[in-house]
């Protein structure tokens, strides 16, 4: 609920008593309900404090504990707290009102350097352990909060955003070319695998689920924590695991609704947003309180394209979604004035990096900004829920029961399958297919790919991005990963969530609002995790053990839709039309910038330029041309402000 900061003498002489104040002045800029510093000797922490939950509201932060010998600076909700404040035995009348930055203080009291594995939540801290001469600090499991942090010979500065930081001496903000070059070379939204390394060589972060501990000037980092499957949750029927779906999920929207502010939900058609604010707005229904949700749609005059099974108006599932499920209050939004191209200035002021969300970047922040004027507190989502919650998916399930010689439930499931989706049984069967055995696509002749890479072939050499890359996803084998083998690693590997906590943090700071997102609550995952896979397909029917359960809970077109999928952004190209013409110069511009020649594939970008014609059709959006100058075009804008 903060921005933190803080810095550390590592030869514990006395701090200069100007620095820590100097470094907060920097964070003027976030909204704040309050902003302290406290000093020690060789220690000075400092927080700018936005009290979001009814127990922050005039919390002392930082906090010294003069009894126990701890101070603490934290950017901390917990979700867990019922549990903490047992197991902490902390005094019945107290249990309502202690903040959640003194539990983490507990929970380090108790179980030391092991406190993070104890706690369920968002946060990011720093404990000063007077006795032990120890600073100790620690990030979320899936980096919901951010933390940085510069260190040189004598010090050691940490700040939940970046640009405090380059004003170190020392510091300055030259790029890091592995990370420019992993966020140039991967093709997905993850900016680098390397979740110690930013955008600047100066700079470093601290990964999800790690801690660090600096204790006689020595600096170590320790995973507190890896997300592994745990045992299989064996119940007795399907209506046993719907109930106790229902009792986890319910639970995890509950606990993210505290807040003395307003809450709110983003709303689009489908099954994950549909089912957090069906859970939350029954919630709020009992404290007396509405659910204010939040829907983007196309600009008026968008006459679309074809999307096939997807899309862009979701309007009619959401209408149908506030109806059933009631005590909303909704705002479906469409910001005509925005667009992709309008926006990259303020997300990179924001993010204070380069970022390859631009297609959905518009309506990201004016959702953000139409919540701040409703004095919304925490907004929920679902993001997560394709991973979580809402995991099925059924053509990959029949190709796991080929690939197990499951031959009885698989012609159950592929029948179920083509009866229920009217679909060819041929072409399923092909599909599926391919699935169970990629490594005969790789035989079949393929049509060579004409979109270039981003990054510039000399520069991705020099700095050996690929052989990074290759040897971190591990050596090619016999067959392609499985979906499953995605998905394990989606929660294993925290670099791939990374990107998602340095937006919401950034936001958040802005805005004064926290995402919140109960699909990414530890214990739901662990929970959908520990499901047997038959629970998420029957009869053909994808996430099935959602649908299930939230029958009377969400309306049957919404829980029942499995033709028709919503996707956000596609308008893009049609906002931009009145900028389209500066649009194409600065892109020109770029490919012949020697500055941007040194890390861009100026030579296929231009290809990609010429490919992209003068005419702005709307189905642009999705071209790979387009997407590919669209995020060169970030990096050249941010390129340009170090200049």
């Amino acid at each position: 609920m903060s921005a933190i900061a803080g810095i550390y003498h590592l030869q514990q002489h006395n701090l200069d008593p100007e620095l820590g104040p100097d470094l907060m002045k920097q964070l003027n800029r976030y909204p704040a309900d309050d902003a302290r510093g406290w000093q020690s000797k060789s220690v000075f922490l400092g927080c700018r404090s936005q009290w979001i939950t009814p127990q922050s509201i005039n919390e002392q932060m930082p906090y010294y504990d003069s009894e126990r010998k701890l101070a603490i600076t934290a950017d901390a909700i917990i979700d867990n707290r019922s549990e903490l404040l047992n197991t902490l035995r902390v005094p019945v009348p107290d249990r309502e009102s202690i903040p959640d930055s003194l539990l983490i203080l507990l929970a380090y009291e108790k179980w030391g350097e092991q406190a993070p594995v104890y706690l369920v939540g968002d946060f990011a801290f720093m404990i000063w352990d007077e006795r032990q001469h120890k600073l100790f600090g620690a990030r979320d499991f899936s980096g919901n909060r951010t933390l940085y942090f510069h260190r040189s010979r004598s010090s050691f500065t940490f700040c939940t955003v970046i640009h405090p930081l380059l004003s170190l001496a020392g510091a300055g903000n030259e790029l890091s070319e592995q990370w420019v070059s992993e966020f140039l070379a991967i093709p997905n939204r993850v900016d680098a695998t390397d979740c110690f390394s930013t955008v600047y060589r100066s700079i470093e972060q601290l990964p999800p689920s790690h801690s660090i501990t600096i204790t006689g000037g020595n600096i170590t980092f320790s995973r507190y924590f890896t997300l592994q499957a745990p045992p299989e949750l064996r119940l007795s029927s399907n209506g046993e695991y719907e109930e106790a779906f229902r009792e986890v999920f319910g639970r995890a929207v509950k606990d993210r609704l505290r807040t003395h502010l307003a809450a709110g939900a983003n709303l689009s058609g489908g099954l994950d947003s549909g089912s957090v604010v069906s859970f939350a707005a029954e919630e709020l229904r009992h404290r007396g309180r509405p659910l204010y949700t939040f829907s983007s749609y196309p600009v008026d005059g968008f006459a679309g394209f074809n999307l096939g099974k997807r899309v862009a108006d979701e309007r009619p599932y959401i209408q149908e979604t506030i109806d059933y499920v009631g005590n909303i209050q909704p705002s479906l939004l469409n910001f005509p004035e925005r667009s992709p191209y309008s926006e990259i200035d303020e997300w990179l002021d924001i993010m204070e990096m380069p970022y390859k969300f631009i297609e959905n970047s518009y309506w990201l922040k004016g959702i953000y900004e139409q919540a701040q004027q409703k004095d919304i507190g925490v907004l929920l989502s679902g993001q997560r829920g394709n991973w979580s919650i809402s995991w099925g998916p059924a053509l990959d399930y029949q190709a796991k029961l080929i690939r197990e010689f499951r031959w009885l439930t698989f012609y159950r499931e592929n029948k179920g399958y083509t009866q229920s989706m009217e679909a060819n049984r041929r072409k399923v069967l092909q599909i599926v297919g391919k699935k169970a055995f990629p490594a005969l696509g790789r035989l079949l002749p393929r049509q060579q790919e004409t979109v270039p890479e981003l990054i510039d072939p000399g520069f991705a050499k020099r700095t050996e991005v690929h052989e990074r890359l290759r040897e971190f996803n591990g050596p090619v084998g016999a067959s392609s990963p499985t979906v499953y083998d995605i998905r394990r690693k989606h929660f294993e590997q925290p670099h791939i969530w990374n990107v998602n906590g340095t937006v919401a943090t950034k936001l958040s700071l802005k805005y004064r609002i926290w995402d919140r997102d109960p699909t990414n609550d530890l214990r739901v995952i662990r929970f959908c995790l520990s499901v047997p896979e038959e629970q998420y397909v029957q009869n053909g029917v994808d996430r099935s053990l959602i649908r299930r359960a939230m029958a009377g809970r969400l309306p049957d077109n919404v829980r029942l839709n499995r033709k028709r999928r919503g996707v956000q952004g596609a308008d893009g190209i049609h906002r931009m039309i009145p900028q389209w013409g500066a649009f194409l110069s600065e892109l020109r511009e770029m490919t012949q910038d020697a500055r941007a020649a040194a890390y861009l594939n100026s030579a296929g970008l231009a290809g990609c330029l010429d490919r992209l014609g003068s005419e702005p059709a709307p189905s642009l959006i999705f071209n790979a041309d387009f997407r590919l100058l669209t995020r060169g075009l970030v990096f050249y804008r941010f390129l340009k402000r170090l200049s």
